[in-house]
Parts: C-alpha cells; sequence; structure tokens
C-alpha cells in the first residue's frame, strides 16, 4: 500500500505542479525505490531498464515514420492531396468539407498524428471555405475531428506504441485501424452531408470535370504511394514495420527532392532535426514509462490489482467499457502517447486475464486516446484548429459537437463488439 501510495502520489504531484510527463514518471519511480521501505534495489535499476525498454526493433519506426511524414508535410503533398479529394466530392451542397475530411484521410495515411493533419489541412482548406460561406465554428469543429483520423487511419505512432508494449502484431492493429478508420471517415461525411442540407452551406456552382480528376490523380499519385508502400510491405510478409517505415523515408526523398521538387537539400537539416525532437520526446516517455511498469509488476500492485478485478466477475464487455471510460478521463489531461504508456501496462494485463482480444484492446486504447485529442482541457487538436482559425476554444468545442457524436457512434459499438475490431485480423 506504501509502494502505491509513492508512486502513484509522486506521480500525480509532479504532473500537477507542471513537470513533463516523461520527467514525472521517472522521478516517481526514483522516489519510490528511494523512500519504500519495501525495495532493496539501487537506483541504477531505473537506467537499466529505461534502456531495455527501448531495445526494440518496433520502437525504430517511430523516428522513420515521424522523419516520412515531415518530409511528406514539407513536400507539397497537403495541396495535392486536397486538390485530389476536391475533385472527388466536389460540386454538392457541403462540397468542401467533404473535402476536408476526405483530405484528412488522406494525409492521416501520411503523418501519423492527429494535430499535423489539423494544421496541414486546415491551413490549406480553411480559409477557401470561410471565404465561400462556410460557418468558422462548424468548418473549425469538423476540422478537429476529422484530424482525429490521423492516429487511427495506418501508419499510426500509437499503435507502434501499444504494439511495443503488449507484443501485438502491427500489422494486424493497422488492418483494424484502416477499417475502423474508413468507418469513421464515411460517418462523418454522412454528418457533414446532414448537416450541410440543415444550416444551408455553400454549394460549389461547377463540377469537376473527369479531365481534372485525371489531373489532379496524377499530380497525386506519388503521394498516395507512400502508404501503399508501408502497408503494401508491411501486409506482403516483405517488410516488418521498422523496415517499412525506412523505405517510406527513401520514397518521401524521391518525391519531396525529385517529383515535387518542393523540398531543396538545404531545408533537410532543420526536417531531420524538427523529426529527431519530435521523436526524442516519444521516446523518452516510452523510456521512463517502461521503468514505472517494472516497479508496479516488482511491487506486486499489478498483481493484486488484477486479482481485485477479476474477482468482480465483470464480463469483457462491461471491462472494456470501463477502460474507455478510463482511458478518455485520463485523455482529457495527458498526450495520447504518454496515456497509453501509462495505462496500457497497467490495464492489460487484466484484459489478458479476461480473454480480451489484443487487437480489440489496442483499438479501444487508440481511439479513447483520439477523443481525449479533441476534448479540453489539454486537447492539441482543438488548439491546433485555434492556431489555423483564430477562433477561440469554445467557440471551436461548440462546433465540433455534431461531428464529435459521429465519431462516439463508431467508437461505442467497437467497445461492445470485438469483431468489429478484428474483422479484417
Amino acid at each position: 500500500m506504501t509502494t502505491a501510495l509513492l508512486l502513484f502520489g509522486t506521480m500525480a504531484l509532479f504532473l500537477v505542479i507542471g513537470v513533463p510527463i516523461a520527467f514525472a514518471l521517472g522521478a516517481s519511480v526514483w522516489s519510490t525505490i528511494m523512500f519504500s521501505p519495501d525495495f532493496l534495489v539501487h537506483t541504477d535499476i531505473i537506467a537499466q531498464r529505461m534502456f531495455g525498454g527501448l531495445e526494440s526493433t518496433s520502437i525504430m519506426a517511430i523516428p522513420f515514420f515521424v522523419l516520412a511524414g515531415n518530409l511528406m508535410t514539407k513536400g507539397g503533398i497537403s495541396r495535392r492531396l486536397v486538390e485530389f479529394a476536391n475533385s472527388i466530392v466536389g460540386g454538392v451542397r457541403g462540397g468542401m468539407a467533404l473535402a476536408l475530411v476526405l483530405s484528412c484521410a488522406f494525409f492521416a495515411a501520411l503523418s501519423g498524428s492527429a494535430p499535423a493533419t489539423v494544421i496541414a489541412i486546415g491551413s490549406m482548406l480553411y480559409p477557401e471555405m470561410v471565404k465561400m460561406g462556410y460557418p468558422k465554428d462548424r468548418t473549425s469543429g469538423l476540422l478537429v475531428v476529422s484530424g482525429g483520423l490521423g492516429p487511427i487511419i495506418p501508419p499510426s505512432i500509437i499503435m507502434v506504441v501499444f504494439c511495443t508494449i503488449t507484443g501485438a502484431s502491427v500489422g494486424d492493429m493497422f488492418k483494424s485501424g484502416l477499417f475502423i478508420g474508413v468507418v469513421i471517415m464515411l460517418v462523418l461525411m454522412a454528418v457533414v452531408l446532414f448537416i450541410a442540407q440543415k444550416e444551408q452551406w455553400p454549394k460549389s456552382e461547377t463540377r469537376p470535370t473527369l479531365k481534372e480528376f485525371g489531373k489532379t490523380f496524377v499530380s497525386a499519385i506519388p503521394a498516395i504511394l507512400l502508404p501503399v508502400i508501408i502497408l503494401g510491405g508491411i501486409y506482403s510478409g516483405y517488410l516488418t514495420p521498422t523496415e517499412s517505415a525506412a523505405v517510406a523515408v527513401v520514397w518521401a526523398l524521391i518525391v519531396g527532392l525529385g517529383i515535387y521538387k518542393e523540398v531543396k537539400w538545404k531545408d533537410l537539416p532543420g526536417i531531420i532535426l524538427d523529426s529527431a525532437k519530435g521523436s526524442a520526446m516519444i521516446l523518452f516517455i516510452i523510456a521512463t514509462s517502461t521503468a514505472f511498469s517494472w516497479i508496479f509488476a516488482y511491487s506486486g500492485i499489478s498483481g493484486q490489482l488484477v486479482h481485485g478485478i477479476t474477482n468482480m466477475h465483470l464480463s469483457r464487455a462491461l471491462f472494456c467499457l470501463v477502460v474507455a471510460l478510463i482511458l478518455l478521463v485520463f485523455g482529457m489531461f495527458l498526450e495520447g502517447i504518454a496515456t497509453c504508456v501509462l495505462m496500457v501496462p497497467i490495464l492489460w494485463p487484466i484484459a489478458a486475464a479476461l480473454g480480451v482480444d489484443v487487437i480489440h484492446f489496442g483499438m479501444i486504447v487508440s481511439i479513447s486516446n483520439v477523443i481525449g485529442t479533441m476534448t479540453p482541457p489539454v486537447a492539441v487538436n482543438i488548439f491546433s484548429a485555434a492556431s489555423v482559425s483564430k477562433l477561440k476554444i469554445g467557440e471551436i468545442s461548440k462546433g465540433e459537437i455534431p461531428f464529435f457524436i459521429g465519431y462516439l457512434a463508431v467508437f461505442l459499438p467497437v467497445v461492445l463488439f470485438p469483431e468489429l475490431a478484428t474483422l479484417l485480423v
């Protein structure tokens, strides 16, 4: 009991006073070893566990995916994806809003990041949509929720982190994410069509011609090929996720430097530095969370928690619903990857004991964390949309409500019916 209070109490204290999550995890582990009477190990174990947590080839995929995403973001891909999406769904009432959802889905297959998707697509489409007469709050709200496709449609950084923690197949997680992501996209587009008719959103006077569609499609082919390379390499069995991510970096370089020619050689040091910073933040969180998880298991807290919950005789569906609610609450206050690395080592042993499928559990974790990016106070998607639209947080939160409900309408069945998450596995 003393160990549990020290471990979680010190972590909560550090988070409350504003210590970054990685440092809060490491400091709570150090405090527990130093002051708990139940521990007779040296603090050197912290460094050992941190380095041990990063000794995984799957984790190497993270910096590659980050670098590939940054290369494609800076390489003119956003504009070409937007033009291609608009050529598909333009010409109907709310067509630009449909193009926004479709563009976010396309870009999600490149970046794997919700905030990156919001900023990249929002900076391209939001000003134009406002000029056409789309309501600012609704457009920003749709951008927030559509950006949530980033961590669901593969490749997804949070899915790679989850698979590293649980040992699940990255390929199977990506298959599940692809199916659920497409379902979410279709639901959002249906909501857009309904709201567009109800609120009389603008309608384009001209429909895109077949010639325009062909032109935008040809222009977007190099961009579209990137997720094909990543997923095709993994699903075919020719490439591991890490190897596929490395190949994606090479292709992103070829596209940015040689095909679109919007990335210059002088831009590469800055892109690589930004990618290194982003990757280091993620990897540091994973490292300290590994030490935290070891303390949690070594002290016996994990075993007691598993034993206690299994004795409650919860059904799998009820347990998954409780887990979803817990993750949604944590997601309101912590960044998604931080929530994943903190909670999955605690909750997965219990889920496994109850017979929950690891892919089903992974989709609950992934979607819960995405929803956290849309809900204040720590809502990175809303903050990202605010930086694009210059609207207040409250205005954006109000504007996103119908689309947020659509997102939840997919999430709840995924939680309660594991067959939805494992349909393609």
